[in-house]
């Protein structure tokens, strides 16, 4: 056995084995309740619902690719579109696992589709992501199999508007929520977007390094341009709402802005300047930052204060925090199988 290859076994059981010792946890949080949380009445959504947001807007990401290769036959990202689309199917399946956890019991979700509500955001959240992971799984399927044939390429301009719609949901479940001064914004939606399509580019360009994948250099420059614009774009539209929130002197709006708020603010400049610099290392620092963001701050600042003004501090359990690395490992696990499975196949075409 090479050296490689067991580093790899290596690998793969100690994700196993995380993801493992967090089905323990889970199961101890589904017999005594969301109480071994830090979540509380006052805060209702906490580090689970942060990490599901996060992931789907890395899901949203694939359109970054897909939408040059299939839409303007941009033969540059013929080695990485299928890349993005197994990435896309891995955020879904990890977002998913988060509504798991944060709904203290699971089989509540079935109400979703034993009772639907066509007036719910939640309700077309769920169906807007099983469709677009139907979606990306046909796709992905079909690039294993060789060249596009004429109806991926429908199928994947299906994903395109899809892919925007996955997030654009996803921030209404915030944006409609008048008590919620932090969240109710126009911008939400598109900060979502410009975040996601930054975030995924970043991690990608990671995955190819960490798996020594030949992407082509142009398709990399490519992802590292798109991931800078968007960084731009989020940053821009960041400093926006703190311009509102300031500016027109409503208490309410100030209130939300903690000094985490600012920290994750402040890492997002840094990696923005890191990008526009065209570091090495800005890939790693744009998808940190907005991990820490959206997957950390978002959420918490929008319940602390309360409408009332009461300030209910949420500090994240042990519990929690396992739970949370457990998926991630989980995600991580799906994540190598599926590209080991797309780079055999390129490889194979290749030769």
């Amino acid at each position: 056995m090479t050296v490689l290859a067991r580093t790899y076994r290596w690998r793969m059981a100690l994700l196993a084995a995380a993801v493992a010792a967090g089905v323990l946890l889970w199961l101890r949080q589904w017999n005594q309740g969301l109480v071994l949380t830090g979540m509380s009445r006052d805060v209702a959504w906490g580090l689970y619902i942060g990490q599901f947001t996060f992931f789907v807007g890395v899901a949203a990401s694939a359109v970054t690719v897909v939408l040059p290769y299939y839409l303007h036959a941009w033969k540059a990202f013929g080695r990485v579109v299928i890349l993005g689309e197994m990435l896309a199917i891995a955020s879904v399946v990890v977002a998913m696992l988060f509504v798991f956890v944060d709904l203290g019991r699971p089989d509540r979700l079935l109400n979703v589709l034993l009772h639907p509500s066509p007036s719910s955001l939640m309700f077309w959240d769920l169906l807007a992501l099983a469709g677009y992971l139907a979606l990306n799984v046909i796709l992905a399927r079909a690039a294993l199999a060789g060249p596009p044939a004429a109806w991926t390429r429908v199928m994947a301009l299906i994903s395109i508007p899809w892919a925007v719609s996955i997030h654009t949901i996803t921030a209404f479940l915030y944006a409609g929520l008048a008590g919620r001064p932090f969240w109710l914004t126009a911008a939400m939606a598109p900060r979502f977007l410009a975040s996601a399509f930054a975030a995924g580019p970043a991690l990608l360009i990671l995955l190819c390094r960490a798996f020594r994948y030949d992407a082509g250099e142009e398709a990399l420059r490519k992802l590292r341009l798109v991931m800078t614009y968007a960084m731009t774009a989020n940053v821009f539209l960041a400093l926006m709402e703190v311009f509102t929130a300031f500016y027109s002197g409503i208490p309410e709006q100030a209130a939300h802005y903690s000094p985490w708020t600012w920290l994750s603010g402040g890492l997002a400049a840094a990696a923005l300047a890191m990008a526009l610099g065209r570091s090495r290392y800005a890939p790693a620092a744009v998808f940190a930052s907005l991990a820490i963001d959206k997957g950390v701050v978002l959420i918490p600042a929008g319940f602390i204060p309360s409408p009332e003004g009461a300030v209910t501090p949420y500090i994240p359990t042990a519990l929690e925090l396992g739970i949370v690395l457990a998926i991630w490992c989980a995600g991580a696990l799906l994540v190598t199988v599926l590209f080991r499975i797309a780079i055999a196949a390129r490889q194979a075409e290749a030769g």
